[in-house]
């Protein structure tokens, strides 16, 4: 059965006041709409829900198909003596990509449940309800999932991994494998690993990319915080602690026993040293790296270069520098 929403749904997903949702309720020419799929602005359908950003989108969007515009309400001053700007299939909120994200997830008939008959899943592992694990994959002994859990093909997840609900592991990330810890002899020089025979904690809502590993603790934990999102290719240490909705990009690579605070947002290829702590709303630019047993703070700021300085500090040395060729 294909899943819809109505005006007032949406509009309810966008928090407009009560009001606002009761008068879209009553509107006559919405009252048939329906919406059962989130579209861009090229192929919308009269069945179709769109969003823009600019007066340029919003002129494109209006002129088309699509049943239900969301618009921002920030823009409508803007356009307020166009005829477009009277459409009512236009719903002007404060977060329209934001709206349209959460529809989209609401119309998404891409419920999987099942464990594939070429995966491998412990008798001893604990799971919740709507648990999906897709072929190849494989779920050591000891491993706890909430409900909802997604597992993609060939992701390990390996024992005593502790998972949350509403996670999602794409295809061969690699949870709670041993970190890179040697302790080396200073009479022969070589390197034996340290006991890493801790835990990897994965909280509530969290979303792991492709190929991404993250290392158990040594003696302790490695723990990633609630709503956390991130992307392939990525690195995370043994005994690091993440915490709640930081964004992490491609090919960051995090050693071990780091600290990022929550909201916390670290672009592509950013690396950080062993200890290194970044703080509560940190934006560390793409290739940005920090010392090892380094601190980073400023919610709200933006960092760049080895050593990660404020952006504005960094951009001034690069001047200088090209002005030396």
């Amino acid at each position: 059965m294909t899943k819809s929403l109505t005006p007032q749904k949406i509009a309810e997903f966008a928090s407009l006041p009560a009001a606002e949702v009761e008068a879209i309720a009553k509107d006559r020419s919405l009252a048939k709409v329906r919406i059962t799929r989130v579209s861009g602005l090229e192929d919308a359908a009269p069945e179709s829900l769109v969003f823009c950003l600019d007066e340029a989108s919003f002129s494109t969007a209006v002129a088309g198909t699509a049943g239900l515009i969301l618009a921002p309400a920030a823009m409508r001053p803007y356009v307020a003596e166009l005829p477009a700007a009277r459409d009512p299939r236009v719903l002007w909120i404060d977060a329209p990509k934001y709206t349209f994200s959460l529809c989209g997830r609401e119309l998404s008939t891409s419920v999987e449940i099942g464990i594939h008959q070429q995966s491998f899943v412990d008798s001893t592992v604990r799971y919740g309800k709507r648990l999906c694990v897709d072929a190849f994959a494989v779920i050591e002994e000891g491993v706890t999932l909430g409900d909802d859990v997604t597992v993609r093909a060939g992701a390990k997840i390996l024992k005593g991994t502790q998972i949350g609900s509403r996670v999602t592991v794409q295809a061969n990330a690699v949870l709670g494998s041993a970190g890179f810890g040697y302790v080396r002899s200073r009479a022969t020089g070589e390197y034996i690993l340290f006991p890493q025979q801790g835990k990897l904690v994965i909280e509530d809502d969290v979303e792991i990319g492709a190929n991404t590993t993250i290392d158990r603790g040594a003696l302790g934990e490695t723990r990633i915080g609630q709503g956390t999102k991130i992307d392939n290719l990525v690195q995370i240490g043994h005994n690091c602690k993440i915490g709640k909705n930081v964004v992490i990009a491609s090919q960051v690579g995090i050693s071990g026993s780091c600290v990022i605070e929550d909201g916390a947002i670290l672009a592509g290829q950013v690396g950080l040293g062993d200890h290194v702590t970044i703080g509560k709303g940190v934006i560390l630019g793409g290739q940005g790296g920090v010392y090892p047993g380094k601190t980073v703070t400023g919610e709200g700021e933006m960092f760049a270069g080895t050593p990660a300085e404020p952006v504005r500090d960094f951009l001034k040395t690069l001047a200088k520098v090209r002005r030396l060729k």
